[in-house]
């Protein structure tokens, strides 16, 4: 952040856009003397947290809410400012705000004050910017784990373990005719405890992926199979063109959908077949491409029509995560030969189908998991501390086992913000909104 933290700073925290309720933030060392002159009566002695009726200086009436430093959501003295949520109202109040000598928040800059003054850390922070941004209920009770400290309280942990490692080898170079040498076995015995605790951590990265970006299901099949009702059925909206016309899909059509509280990415995609023209063929090539990548693949045939030879050459180049889907199963007298049978005319089977593909997510008790930023870090510690254990069991001097452990400090602070550089610091405030 470019401005000094001495400054009063002053932003909406509920938004840009019309409400029926605004809130407006005053954060810093002046925020009660500015609020004094934008909001009347204000009182001669402040009783923090107790909210009072007035009005403000352009003439809305609303709500001041006090805070004194130390109890506000910065650390800082603040007030919030509660008014009626038209955007004429509330640019009126931050411009009286900023004429009695406030400035306008950058964005981020009330959760950046938070870091700085303790409040919370840099796993916090972002558990922040996940709840803001979250769109389902797994990624909301995820992003309610970071910021309630359950990152933190794991990386600390194992940071802790490995200051008690480091302070045993260091006891041991420097006082080593009192204390005697170091018991080299017992170290690398609590390195590997606490290598183990690092990789159950890293092996949480994945499941958290799928949470903040969604799970990826590619829709493929030959013409015809029903591959766009299917989709029209999940979504309960007419998102892709149906007709009789094989052929009709000729790019990937992309929807998300939050199904049992978990973001999915639904991906429509062209007939699988040879392609009649350049276009088509694009397309074509677009659904391999697409299946390649995707987290889980449904492969729809027309069950009235039987499973063919094309649709086993078909499902034998996609990778194993495929289920097959027999559509049109309605129209049987008795089940399919292959796969399961579902209906996107009449819904049958799609209900079981979405339960089946979010079981994994339903049956797992969202826990902690790391993000992209931190993963990189804890990996660098992991590598860190497998040198430092190297070194003990290669009988090279102690000493050199200290470099590698203080390295693993190092990366693992840069996760909760203890030893993160400003540049660090900067690039996860830079993505937040104005007046978070």
């Amino acid at each position: 952040m470019a401005h000094p933290l001495h400054d009063t700073i002053v932003a909406p925290i509920t938004g840009l856009q019309s409400a029926a309720v605004a809130i407006v933030r005053l954060s810093g060392p002046q925020s009660w003397d500015i609020a004094q002159k934008v909001f009347s009566p204000w009182p001669e002695t402040v009783t923090p947290r107790l909210a009072r009726y007035g009005r403000f200086a352009h003439g809305d009436d609303g709500l001041a809410l006090p805070f004194a430093e130390g109890h506000s959501y910065t650390g800082e003295q603040s007030v919030e400012l509660n008014l009626h949520g038209s955007m004429a109202s509330v640019r009126q109040l931050i411009e009286a705000c900023v004429a009695a000598g406030a400035r306008l928040a950058e964005p981020g800059e009330f959760t950046y004050r938070a870091f700085m003054n303790g409040r919370i850390d840099l796993t916090a922070a972002e558990g922040v910017r996940e709840t803001v941004e979250a769109q389902t209920a797994f990624q909301l009770r995820q992003a309610h784990l970071l910021r309630e400290g359950a990152l933190k309280a794991a990386v600390s942990q194992v940071r802790d373990d490995v200051f008690g490692v480091l302070a045993n080898v260091e006891a041991t170079v420097d006082f080593s005719e009192e204390i005697g040498d170091l018991d080299r076995l017992g170290a690398v015995g609590e390195l590997d405890s606490i290598l183990h605790l690092i990789d159950d951590l890293l092996a949480t990265e994945e499941s958290g992926r799928l949470v903040r970006e969604g799970f990826t299901v590619a829709i493929v099949g030959r013409p015809n199979a029903g591959k766009s009702s299917l989709l029209n059925a999940i979504l309960r909206a007419e998102r892709a063109i149906v007709t009789p016309i094989p052929g009709t899909t000729r790019d990937t059509i992309e929807e998300w959908a939050e199904i049992h509280g978990v973001k999915v990415r639904l991906i429509d995609t062209a007939g699988l077949r040879e392609g009649e023209d350049a276009v088509e063929t694009i397309g074509i090539q677009r659904a391999r491409d697409a299946a390649q990548n995707a987290d889980a693949i449904w492969y729809v045939y027309d069950a009235q029509a039987g499973w063919s030879k094309a649709d086993k050459d078909e499902c034998a180049r996609l990778p194993t995560n495929t289920d097959i889907l027999a559509n049109k199963s309605d129209l049987l007298t008795d089940p399919p030969t292959r796969g399961r049978p579902i209906s996107a005319v009449t819904g049958a089977g799609i209900t079981a189908l979405l339960e089946d593909l979010t079981r994994g997510f339903t049956e797992y008790e969202v826990g902690i998991a790391i993000n992209a930023r931190q993963a990189p870090l804890i990996q660098s510690a992991r590598a860190a501390l497998k040198l430092a254990r190297q070194t003990l069991v290669d009988d090279i001097p102690v000493d050199l086992s200290a470099v590698h452990l203080r390295d693993a400090v190092m990366h693992l602070g840069q996760v909760t913000g203890e030893t993160a550089t400003e540049d660090m610091v900067s690039r996860i405030f830079r993505d937040f909104c104005i007046g978070k």
